[in-house]
């Protein structure tokens, strides 16, 4: 069960660091004009190797649910969490990647980039608020949990 706890921490933790880079960059980018913005957005080229970490985290997650299920506190905080993170990948699918799709993932201007900017940007805020109040209900399921001792 630590085993458990440890990696659905540990993949949660991970699934945070690009949201957390995406939302402390959101006030600069913010005011950068059109073409300025795309070439910042080049920076992000590559990071889709990483597409794997949060579904890995949502998947621990559902993991230690499941494995403290006899202890409904700690089970309901780590079925919280997954749920969070398949919140993340709706949000992700419905908004942050029809606005990369829309400009050729930032490599192409569009006339409503304004739009597609913001659109991208506050879905990467959504999902970083969602990926830390997931990390927040791993750590409290590990935190929370009790082993069970049996009497002989």
């Amino acid at each position: 069960m630590k085993a458990l706890q440890f990696l659905a921490v540990v993949l949660t933790a991970l699934a945070l660091v690009p949201a957390g880079a995406h939302l402390l960059a959101l006030p600069n980018k913010m005011a950068l004009d059109e073409t300025t913005y795309l070439t910042v957005q080049a920076i992000y080229r590559g990071w889709s190797l990483l597409g794997f970490v949060p579904v890995a985290a949502l998947a621990a997650d559902l993991a230690l649910a499941i494995g403290a299920r006899r202890q409904p506190r700690p089970a309901r905080l780590a079925l919280v969490a997954a749920l969070c993170l398949a919140a993340t990948l709706v949000v992700f699918f419905f908004w942050t990647d029809p606005a990369s799709r829309a400009t050729a993932d930032w490599t192409s201007s569009s006339a409503a980039w304004l739009t597609l900017r913001r659109q991208w940007e506050y879905s990467q805020v959504a999902n970083a608020g969602l990926t830390f109040v997931a990390l927040c209900l791993a750590v409290g399921s590990a935190l929370c949990w009790r082993r069970e001792f049996r009497q002989p």
